[in-house]
């Protein structure tokens, strides 16, 4: 969904900030603006300003600033589009849909009316199980014995269902509700006539989003029956791979106390908030997914995962790495507790108390270190093959590093325990990766093989004078002058912009392309670039020659060409609304966002006309690229004469790129 910025420009208009930040933060007049205590940092004086006049606020201490969307974006832990949705809502405006029909739109409203709904149904349920809880005193005496206090109880929400399969009939009169069964309250059997109560003689946990609303719930029984956790099923509001219990209940201490302490109950977060460790979180019987790290990474820049020490815990932990990689940028800490086998952090932190349990999150494993553990799982590295096997393991977890020099640093650590040369490592995984992509994407299109020579007749006895790139069309402006026994030397048709003296005094400059005319090429990438970004959808077009083009390009386009190409492998087209966001904490950002909020930032025309144009820029670009190719096994033939699979590689490269210079206007393939 893209939203105009006119709209963006007039909500804001609408809007005032004190009233947005003012529902979450006690502000007093202070001379023109309004002042009070930073909500995204501890402090015991105020430094949070805000303008009622900029329609801005800025925290002097920690430097936090920004409009009323991007204050709902980090105090709530909202996304874009649902802080937009969220203040166009208070004042009545009607969020505009780009290509979206009035089916869907009316869908939509549908949807966030049942949503209302939903939430009122669960809030009257959350409300009888406290009531119940505070009538039945075995279940106030398990808590007790679990060290579970009133005021932490109240808190966290927590209640009773009682025994019995129809207690919530005594709450909604007309049982038959169909949404009693949505929201996950009632079971009904294959018999319409057979509806029961999905929460029976167990503790309750209410599960609430961001803002409060409670979107689900959690049940423990008192004894060992089983299953000893049961969570409500997936409905419109309830989703367990994207919520984080007690998440709403922790976002205050989360800035206070500078990081997340992630764990797998219910009950470790009670405890743990209990003794001194309001920071915690739980995920809800399933692993952790991306959607719960970067749910995380709204509230705070550091992560601590706390399992238990025994197998499961450590799959678990494996799986929490898969999804915390591809946040790990430079800025952001990420670590891994791991306790004693018999202990989980509740029983942990009963048993030791807070103090060693401090000193655990203390002592807790960094990312890179977990990372190479789990990569050498079952290597030997005091032999090749142990070492091999590690760089095997190592370098689908390295690819989820996004790019910065922390990726690199890993790399380097990596390296060390390989045995290997950083830069030989970064090459041989380049080459792995590549080959890997080329199966994939050209799976049902088999490459030609350039293994074994084609038969003597069909080879012109003269093959490298004739193939051999011309003077104003040579890869690279190369040519080979010399005669078919491969004696002679290379010569360049470059001309040099400035002289210079040492290994890099010289700078040179490729002649024109021949043919039609073209884009030119200090802007063909650019344009490719704003093409890309702006229609994701063309990624899916384009084959494995194209996206070879376009990662080879040099810095700063060859990079985020390929960072575009695992966005879109990873989740498929994104708005430029959405990439701008994820690419703010890439090295790629400044570079994009130039080139996008440049004249030539949107392309113009229909999708078919840019499509069509990304192909002609793309048809010169491969020829280049190509031409390289053509000039490196034109070289490797000349070193080694012997070699037919390069001069055949050569003979058809060149053949290719000759016809990729005929048709300016196709890409060729």
């Amino acid at each position: 969904m893209s939203i105009p910025q006119s709209f963006i420009q007039e909500l804001l208009a609408r809007i005032d900030v004190v009233d947005v930040v003012g529902r979450y933060v006690p502000l007093k007049k202070g001379g023109a603006n309004f002042m009070g205590l930073c909500p995204f940092h501890g402090e015991k004086s105020p430094s949070f300003s805000v303008s009622p006049t900029k329609q801005f606020y800025h925290c002097f201490g920690c430097g936090k600033n920004g409009n009323a969307i991007s204050f709902l974006m980090e105090h709530t832990g909202m996304g874009f589009i649902e802080a937009v949705n969220d203040l166009a809502g208070q004042v009545g405006m009607v969020v505009p849909q780009e290509d979206i029909s009035p089916q869907e739109r009316e869908r939509q409203a549908a949807a966030k009316v049942k949503q209302a709904t939903l939430n009122d149904v669960l809030e009257r349920a959350g409300n009888a199980y406290r009531s119940q809880l505070k009538e039945h005193a075995h279940a106030v005496q398990y808590l007790k014995q679990r060290g579970v206090s009133g005021s932490i109880s109240s808190k966290y929400g927590l209640g009773y269902a009682p025994p019995g399969w129809r207690n919530l009939a005594s709450v909604f009169p007309e049982y038959d509700d169909p949404q009693l069964q949505e929201s996950g309250l009632v079971i009904v059997g294959e018999d319409e006539d057979k509806r029961y109560d999905r929460f029976r003689d167990r503790i309750m946990f209410p599960i609430r989003d961001v803002k409060g609303m409670c979107i689900g719930f959690g049940g423990r029984v008192l004894g060992d029956e089983k299953p000893k956790y049961l969570n409500s099923p997936e409905t419109p509001l309830f989703h367990k791979g994207r919520e984080l219990y007690g998440l709403f209940e922790a976002r205050d201490a989360l800035r206070s106390m500078g990081y997340v302490l992630v764990t797998e109950g219910y009950m470790d977060v009670v405890a743990l908030a209990q003794l001194g460790f309001p920071n915690a979180v739980a995920t809800l019987g399933t692993a952790c997914t991306n959607d719960h790290v970067q749910k995380l990474f709204r509230f705070t820049e550091s992560v601590v995962f706390s399992f238990d020490g025994d197998s499961a815990g450590r799959r678990a932990a494996h799986k929490a790495l898969e999804a915390a990689l591809p946040h790990a940028t430079d800025t952001r800490s990420i670590k891994f507790l791991f306790l004693p086998s018999e202990h989980d952090p509740d029983s942990f932190i009963r048993e030791h108390g807070s103090d060693a349990f401090a000193r655990h999150v203390a002592n807790a494993l960094p990312l890179n270190d977990f990372l190479i553990e789990s990569a050498s799982v079952e290597c030997d590295l005091g032999q090749a093959q142990g070492r091999a096997k590690l760089s095997s393991q190592a370098r689908p977890l390295w690819n989820l590093l996004p790019d910065g020099a922390f990726k690199r640093l890993v790399l380097g650590e990596l390296a060390d325990k390989i045995q290997i040369d950083t830069r030989e490592l970064s090459e041989l995984w380049t080459q792995a990766e590549a080959q890997e992509k080329r199966y994939q994407r050209g799976a049902s299109k088999p490459a030609p093989s350039y293994d074994a020579a084609p038969p003597a007749s069909s080879m012109p006895p003269d093959w490298v004078s004739e193939y051999a790139p011309s003077n104003h069309s040579a890869p690279y402006g190369e040519r080979w002058q010399g005669n078919s026994s491969g004696r002679g030397e290379w010569k360049s048709d470059w001309k040099s912009d400035w002289k210079g003296k040492g290994k890099f005094g010289r700078k040179e400059q490729r002649p024109p392309m021949p043919g039609g005319p073209r884009v030119a090429p200090s802007t063909a990438p650019d344009q490719a670039t704003r093409l890309l970004l702006s229609q994701m959808a063309f990624m899916e077009r384009l084959d494995n020659d194209d996206l070879d083009t376009l990662v080879h390009q040099p810095a700063p386009h060859g990079p985020l060409f390929a960072w575009i190409e695992s966005q879109f492998q990873e989740n498929g087209p994104q708005a430029w609304a959405v990439l701008k966001e994820r690419i703010a904490s890439t090295e790629h950002a400044h570079f994009a966002l130039q080139l996008m909020n440049g004249p030539h930032g949107h392309p113009e025309g229909e999708k078919e006309e840019q499509f069509q144009e990304l192909r002609n820029i793309l048809g010169p670009m491969m020829a280049e690229r190509i031409g390289t190719l053509a000039t490196e096994a034109l070289k490797t033939y000349m070193a080694n004469p012997s070699d037919t699979a390069a001069k055949v590689r050569y003979q058809s490269l060149i053949e290719r790129r000759n016809r990729l210079l005929a048709a300016p206007t196709s890409s060729g393939n």
